[in-house]
């Protein structure tokens, strides 16, 4: 005859596990989300060279497009060369050379953990890590009796917590 098991002793079972198996994806995604606090500076940032071909007398807007440089700003023109931050564009010959700063590529794959989009294969990653810190999140509720003080404690931590981002997000 099987005895059926408590509920709360499944919560904290599946808590548990799940919480050993997400260690592993929390680690990625601190690390990644660190980096990304510093995006907007060289931090861990690699410098690299490109010389691209491009379309022959594209105008300012396309090539910035064409280049994928964000905040493009053309310095200043002397013929047929466009010098701009770090590069030149060559209207006659479509040639732009160019330097830009990349993060490693492990870095980099990391960090699209953060950025990824529906169409992406990661976007079933970020879909289940959510769900799952949606679980810890309401499974933590069932590690202590609710009429335990630390229990009581526990919701003055959530609430405290709650009211903290709601802070920061409005400041």
């Amino acid at each position: 005859m099987s005895k059926k098991q408590n509920p709360n002793v499944t919560m904290r079972i599946v808590h548990r596990y799940l919480g050993f198996f997400l260690s592993g994806i929390m680690s990625v995604y601190a690390l990644s989300g660190f980096v990304l606090i510093f995006r907007d500076t060289d931090f861990l940032k690699q410098e690299k060279q490109v010389v691209k071909t491009i379309k022959q007398d594209a105008s300012l807007e396309e090539l910035a497009k064409m280049l994928d440089i964000r905040k493009f700003k053309a310095d200043r023109e002397e013929g047929n060369i466009v010098y701009f931050k770090d590069g030149t564009y060559n209207k006659k010959t479509g040639v732009a050379d160019y330097k830009t700063q990349e993060l490693p590529i492990v870095i980099e794959k990391m960090t699209h953990l953060h950025k990824a989009k529906s169409g992406d294969p990661l976007f079933f990653l970020n879909i289940f890590f959510a769900m799952s810190l949606l679980f810890f999140v309401l499974s933590s509720f069932w590690m202590f009796m609710p009429k335990t003080s630390i229990f009581k404690k526990g919701l003055y931590f959530t609430a405290a917590g709650i009211v903290l981002t709601l802070i920061l997000l409005f400041v």
